[in-house]
């Protein structure tokens, strides 16, 4: 696990399984958590340092969406008062590999904007389904920062079994704050330009599928041979995390016939 001072009292800390994130917003001994990252060793090591190295205690732990790999250290801190949204468990259920062994029940759950005090910052969560039904974004204007969950990936975005057009929206809701930072569930902080890239390669993946699928001609493995670059915003360079899961999207896409109904309503407007 690495960490960083984003600010004196911001801190983000990355895991190494799955390259998680999770951020720490510091009021005096105090501390809230959005995410706890993706394995029990890396909420352990955040813990080593956020509580024993920085002698703070976690008192709220809020999660921007409910999946295993960002809800991992939820049973590390049993003294805080833990936050999600109401369709939690709609999202904790819809994971390919949902880990019981993660699982802990919030304390507290609510379904529409709230804000929290803490510290000298104004934290807004604000639900934002996108990827999952419970996502949430956590607004932080004092810090020209927004925590986003996985409505990105890096600079692009991770389909898994949502509707892209529900991404694209929630990632449309966030760019509209015009934040500085962005910071995704995966890989780190983001200057605001990744949200107009993840866009982007939305964007370009769906043309190109609608295209192979238009074509009709050995579509599957056409869609399987996509190449990343071409979906990316000029001058972004992709990283292995965002190859892996570029690789992931195209098995989604041709497992679940993703975009066949934008490709059947572009068929027949030509049509009509």
């Amino acid at each position: 696990m690495r960490w960083e001072t984003l600010h004196p009292d911001v801190l983000m800390f990355v895991g190494e399984d799955h390259q998680s994130v999770a951020t720490a917003f510091i009021d005096g001994d105090d501390a809230l958590l959005i995410d706890s990252l993706g394995s029990l060793e890396d909420a352990r090591q955040l813990r080593r340092v956020l509580c024993g190295q920085l002698d703070k205690t976690v008192r709220v732990l809020a999660a921007t969406h409910f999946m295993s790999d960002h809800t991992a250290g939820m049973s590390l801190f049993p003294e805080a008062l833990t936050l999600a949204h109401r369709h939690y468990r709609h999202a904790f259920l819809s994971q390919n590999q949902p880990q019981a062994a993660l699982y802990r029940e919030p304390r507290a759950v609510f379904d529409g904007a709230m804000t929290l005090r803490w510290g000298r910052h104004q934290l807004r969560f604000e639900p934002n389904p996108g990827k999952t039904l419970d996502h949430l974004y956590v607004d932080v204007p004092s810090a020209d920062l927004v925590c986003v969950g996985d409505n990105i990936v890096g600079r692009i975005v991770y389909l898994s079994k949502a509707d892209p057009a529900m991404i694209r929206a929630a990632i449309q809701r966030v760019r509209g704050l015009g934040r500085g930072t962005v910071i995704g569930g995966h890989i780190g902080r983001f200057p605001a330009e990744a949200l107009d890239h993840a866009i982007h390669y939305l964007d370009r993946l769906r043309e190109t599928v609608i295209g192979l699928r238009a074509d009709a001609i050995a579509v599957d493995q056409r869609i399987a041979a996509i190449a990343i670059e071409t979906c990316l915003a000029p001058g972004v360079e992709p990283v292995a995390f965002e190859r892996e899961w570029h690789r992931r999207n195209l098995q989604v896409v041709i497992a679940q016939s993703v975009f066949a109904l934008d490709a059947a309503l572009s068929a027949s407007e030509v049509g009509a």
